[in-house]
């Protein structure tokens, strides 16, 4: 096992992500949108990470995968927040673009962490 979270390569993808929706995306949205679409992508941004570090600190394989499946759809949610943002024109096609490529990232090292405790874990 990891000694820390943070040496998981789902997590440091995953805390990319969140830094280039904070960077990136957020600072592009109107003030109408600062209590609605801003403010559930950032929370759905800092879920991924949150969510890894918290399986990670589980001592049983079943609650680290389940963490693990809430991280995954906290990516996903991510993506759909900035598919949204795309739509209402806040940000560019480009940028809708390096998210999908950045959750898709994500989500292949999530799985392969999940089939990793899976395989290589017992309880």
């Amino acid at each position: 096992m990891y000694g820390n979270f943070e040496e998981l390569e789902c997590w440091k993808e995953c805390f990319r992500l969140k830094e280039y929706v904070r960077k990136d995306i957020l600072i592009q949205l109107p003030e109408i949108e600062r209590f609605e679409l801003y403010s559930q992508l950032l929370r759905a941004a800092r879920s991924t990470t949150a969510n890894i570090a918290e399986g990670w600190g589980r001592h049983h394989r079943k609650d680290s995968i389940r963490f693990m499946i809430i991280a995954r759809g906290s990516v996903a949610e991510v993506l759909d927040h900035t598919i949204e943002t795309r739509h209402c024109n806040y940000i560019s096609s480009e940028q809708l673009l390096e998210i999908r490529k950045q959750t898709s990232t994500c989500l292949r090292l999530i799985n392969g962490y999940i089939k990793y405790l899976n395989t290589k874990l017992k309880d």
